[in-house]
């Protein structure tokens, strides 16, 4: 696959943490920060499984556990420690290469007393093989005989910043060559079993040492001149959401030997078909000037694949993916909103299997609502491994007053239960899945419509939705938000509809649903055609953002103002009323659309990651084309811009998942029961775009080059497209090619 590389030409400490998220390797059971073998100051390390959390007490929020680090290298040459930072580097290239999940990394060392080393390292993660993991470095002295001392294995004393949630159950060396480390979490009790093996292409003296948490391996050889070292090292992990505890070990040990007999090329090889049959189904292609907009579209497809759990429907996407420990490994809404759409027009069953990963948990969810005085089920702003609410209680310190601040969304945030069943209604639109809907779907549905007919206040003859948080989080404890109502005024409409289309109505609770839409307070727009966020939004002072516009993404607004002046003014961190124009774009003219998005754009910091892409699809929708793409090349640059810090703690996956839902949208494409619009409006400079989805059973894909559009239908049942005012019915393996100024022809296979 062409140019599916992300590649560091030079070797710089300030982005040592970036680069680290940037070049993860994962198969979405597992995830393994891109950082280098060699300990490096201030490097953080990071082995995340999905689902594995703990806690160390009960009033702290469970967190991601960070899992004993099993890639780590001390070297020794000639009797002394090797640093790479204790001389010159040459010759420096690290690449993570996206079209086969592995990171390679070479280059030339000399000491100051003359040695050259050439230094050469391989790691994958397999695709194919969800338990598997395995590196290799090869060392070569250019200029002398070197006597070499290589230490690894597998170093339990990882924690998470300081918390250390693992107990050592039992660590042990069988056969003389594969080493088994076996943890459980203190309070969460989940066993992980670690086991590894080295091969050496010479014969070495092995010693293992376990001590302090350690479990070592250290191979002993003289090379000579010009003559190549190499140290094949291979992982197996297994948890009890695998298997049962006891199984482990032994499903470890036997993992470890047959990686082991294979040989890194043989393992690399069947991961990279895996990862080869990816990219040949759902890459996108574009040709453009600005090689950014390739880039920046493969990173988020290559980081979405190996962020999602597709093996195990008890588990979700997080936030930051398994990419490091931001936001403590929690799943928000930026699943339901902004990833599971990728996956939906893709891979549906990993849509639906991120869909059931909300259904496991109704339970504790109706908990937490009982637990405020609600009805039905309230879903956490932030959830993890049990579903109740894992949002922190409190922020960290202000460190100017010293002072902790409470954690607002978590009390007031709900739009997050409309959300939910928003996705629910989109995956079954886009799938019919007639099965899920009638056993799950449903179900999940009426006890989110019952929470919002709880929700609400009755006040001269409406219903009102007070007290809430929007996607604007600068904005806090407002009433009858506007992307909050209409949302929920949808998901009560479709709720009563699929009621009643699947002969589940309960009499009293239709009457109540249908009530509720009747008098349930929508926002209207205004004499100046604008849909008022809030009750109180449009009637806040303003003030100049320029400044605040310059640092976008940093909350440099919070250095001059605290949260509470913020929210008197008419500040807003992310897209709010732009959100509710993309999700719901029929519900208003054109020139509403364009009045609001340039009104609300232009108080907008931008200080989320998911605000850019969705204000890039207005501007677009808005027939703001040059600003649509603006904004969108902004968008591109979140995790992969110039800021050295901007992803230190974790991938932004919801920005990902963003740009993917931008560039859908430059095709314009509408569905409706079995016919699919489009009216494509790309970008200028893009000369080419190749866009594959998924629609009911259909795998189709859209094409558009030298101003034509070609859409073909690759298999499903026959469907019938529309563009350009022009209609064609595909059936079989058909292509559809349509000339904006002229008649389309149809050609076969």
């Amino acid at each position: 696959m062409k140019n599916l590389k992300l590649s560091e030409e030079s070797f710089n400490l300030q982005k040592l943490n970036k680069f680290g998220t940037l070049m993860t390797l994962g198969n979405g059971y597992m995830g393994v920060r891109g950082v280098h073998e060699e300990n490096l100051p201030i490097q953080r390390r990071g082995f995340f499984i999905a689902g594995i959390y703990n806690n160390t007490n009960e009033e702290e929020p469970e967190e991601i556990v960070n899992l004993p680090d099993v890639l780590g290298v001390e070297i020794e040459i000639d009797g002394r420690p090797f640093s790479s930072l204790c001389g010159k580097i040459t010759d420096y290239q690290r690449t993570l290469h996206m079209d086969r999940g592995e990171i390679t990394h070479d280059y030339l060392w000399k000491s100051e007393c003359g040695l050259q080393l050439q230094l050469s390292f391989h790691r994958l993660v397999a695709k194919h093989d969800q338990h598997a993991m395995a590196s290799r470095i090869t060392l070569t002295s250019l200029n002398k005989p070197v006597h070499l001392s290589i230490r690894t294995g597998i170093d339990a004393q990882q924690t998470n910043h300081g918390r250390q949630h693992l107990k050592e159950e039992n660590v042990r060396v069988y056969d003389e060559q594969y080493m088994q480390g076996v943890y459980k979490t203190t309070r969460s009790n989940q066993s992980i079993v670690l086991s590894a093996a080295c091969r050496y292409s010479h014969t070495c003296n092995v010693n293992y040492v376990a001590k302090n948490r350690q479990l070592i391996g250290e191979a002993v050889t003289s090379l000579r001149e010009a003559e190549p070292f190499t140290i094949e090292k291979f992982i197996s992990v297994y948890t009890s959401l695998d298997e049962e505890e006891k199984a482990l070990p032994h499903l470890g040990l036997e993992k470890v030997k047959e990686l082991a007999d294979l040989g890194y090329d043989k393992i690399r090889k069947s991961s990279v078909n895996a990862w080869g049959k990816f990219w040949n189904e759902q890459r996108i292609e574009i040709h453009s000037p600005n090689a950014m907009d390739q880039l920046a579209i493969d990173f988020a497809q290559y980081h979405l694949q190996i962020l999602t759990p597709k093996h195990n429907n008890n588990l979700s996407m997080a936030a930051k993916g398994l990419t490091g420990e931001g936001y403590k490994g929690h799943v928000f809404w930026d699943t339901e909103i902004f990833m599971l759409p990728y996956h939906l027009y893709n891979e549906p069953e990993t849509a639906k299997s991120l869909l059931e990963y909300r259904y496991n948990r109704l339970f504790p969810a109706k908990e937490l609502a009982a637990q405020k005085g609600y009805k039905g089920v309230q879903f956490p702003w932030e959830s993890a491994r049990t579903g109740k609410e894992e949002t922190p209680e409190y922020a960290a310190i202000n460190i100017k007053t010293g002072k902790r601040q409470k954690v607002a969304s978590a009390l007031a945030e709900h739009h997050i239960v409309a959300d939910i069943a928003f996705a629910a209604l989109h995956y079954y639109k886009v799938t019919d899945d007639k099965r899920f809907m009638r056993e799950k779907g449903l179900e999940l549905l009426k006890e989110v419509s019952e929470y919002w007919l709880s929700r609400t206040v009755e006040r001269n003859g409406q219903f009102h939705i007070l007290n809430v948080i929007g996607p604007d989080e600068y904005t806090e404890f407002i009433d009858n938000n506007a992307y909050t109502n209409y949302m929920v005024h949808y998901v009560l409409q479709e709720t009563l509809e699929y009621m009643s289309q699947f002969n589940q109505e309960d009499l009293k609770h239709k009457a109540r649903i249908e009530d509720a839409l009747d008098r349930l307070y929508l926002p209207q727009v205004n004499e100046d055609k604008l849909i008022p966020q809030d009750d109180t939004f449009l009637n806040k002072p303003a003030i100049d953002l320029t400044k605040y516009k310059q640092t976008q993404g940093s909350q440099s607004i919070l250095l001059d103002y605290s949260r509470e002046e913020v929210n008197e003014m008419q500040v807003l961190k992310q897209a709010d009323v732009v959100m509710l124009l993309y999700l719901f774009p029929h519900l208003f003219s054109q020139d509403v659309m364009k009045r609001n998005y340039r009104y609300y754009e232009e108080r907008t910091i931008h200080d989320s990651s998911l605000s850019k892409a969705i204000h890039s699809i207005i501007a677009m929708r808005s027939g703001e084309n040059e600003r649509a793409y603006q904004l969108f090349q902004e968008a591109c640059l979140i995790d992969l811009g110039p800021n050295p810090k901007s992803s230190d703690e974790g991938i932004h996956g919801a920005s990902l998942g963003a740009l993917w839902l931008a560039v859908s949208s430059f095709l314009n494409m509408q569905f409706r029961e079995n016919t699919i619009h489009f009216d494509p409006q790309i970008p200028e400079s893009w000369s080419y775009l190749k866009f594959p989805f998924y629609y009911r059973q259909r795998k189709m894909i859209t094409e558009i080059n030298g101003g034509k559009l070609y859409i073909r239908k690759v298999y499903g049942p026959p469907v019938q497209v529309e563009a350009y005012g022009q209609r064609h019915y595909l059936e079989e393996d058909q292509l559809f090619e349509i000339d904006k100024l002229a008649n389309y022809q149809e050609e076969g296979s």
